[in-house]
């Protein structure tokens, strides 16, 4: 083939190809416009809905994936690609991409459950996978949470919700239990006393669901145990359990109530 050939069907492929290219080429540039538009605008409908925060992102983000591809398979169309041929090749490499990526698929599934079913939402304080902390984002294959110690912490939605999980956050009200050990010899009765005093100084603890719970537990080896049940609001939890503690500690020392740790007596005999 010579140039004048060369040049004579480049001339008729842009003749022919020219328009469709150019029409391709106006429909993406107005369609990723439009679909920018419109998924700014979904956004701001669902802020106003008030629509839960975990939620807003995962919608959002799949309506504009769905309208890019929609634009995409659009313009193949505009371009006299066979769509028929064209899927039955996305479709297999979508199988292949499926296999070597069924984590990530799962993790996807996974945030689709939990979005849906709403085991916990964002601000929740949660224990999963051996981690505790506050959710701060809930992503399409990730949960987001920030550990006490501002620690972040990235957990895949896949195993989150399959297995497990504890949400400290869904019931108002949470039961503080403390268990109190003082020595043998010293009085019950004065040991039951004082803690009821230190419980009624302390306006957090409430008489609903249940009053102040002090019961003698255990006969243990080194101590006479109490078991102390107290509840109170759910924000409160860690405040009165720390606050208890050191209460008790400083109460029963001013009261002569002794407060045992194991010993061992070690006899030593000699032999002459």
């Amino acid at each position: 083939m010579n140039i004048e050939e060369i040049i004579k069907l480049v001339t008729e492929l842009a003749i022919t190809y020219s328009p469709k290219i150019f029409g391709a080429a106006v429909i993406a540039f107005v369609g990723f416009w439009i679909i920018g538009k419109a998924t700014k605008m979904l956004a701001k409908m669902l802020e106003k809905q008030k629509i839960d925060d975990s939620l807003r992102p995962f919608l959002v983000s799949l309506t504009n994936m769905t309208l890019k591809v929609l634009l995409v398979l659009s313009i193949f169309n505009v371009l006299g690609i066979q769509m028929t041929s064209f899927i039955a090749i996305l479709g297999a490499a979508g199988l292949a991409v499926g296999m070597a990526l069924s984590g990530t698929l799962q993790n996807f599934a996974g945030g689709v459950i939990i979005l849906i079913i709403k085991p916990f939402k964002v601000g929740d304080v949660i224990q999963a996978q051996g981690f505790t902390g506050v959710v701060k984002e809930i992503q399409i294959f990730n949960t987001i949470l920030k550990t006490p110690d501002n620690q972040t912490i990235i957990i895949p939605n896949g195993g989150l919700s399959n297995a497990s999980m504890t949400n400290f956050s869904t019931e108002p009200y949470r039961r503080v239990d403390l268990t109190v050990g003082v020595g043998y010899g010293d009085s019950t009765q004065k040991t039951r006393a004082v803690l009821n005093d230190i419980i009624a100084q302390d306006k957090r603890i409430l008489q609903e669901p249940a009053p102040p719970f002090i019961a003698l537990a255990e006969l243990a080896d080194s101590s006479i145990n109490f078991t102390v049940r107290l509840w109170v609001k759910s924000s409160d939890y860690w405040g009165v359990t720390f606050d208890m503690n050191e209460k008790i500690y400083n109460r029963f020392n001013e009261e002569g109530l002794n407060i045992p740790y194991p010993q061992m007596d070690v006899h030593i005999h000699k032999n002459d």
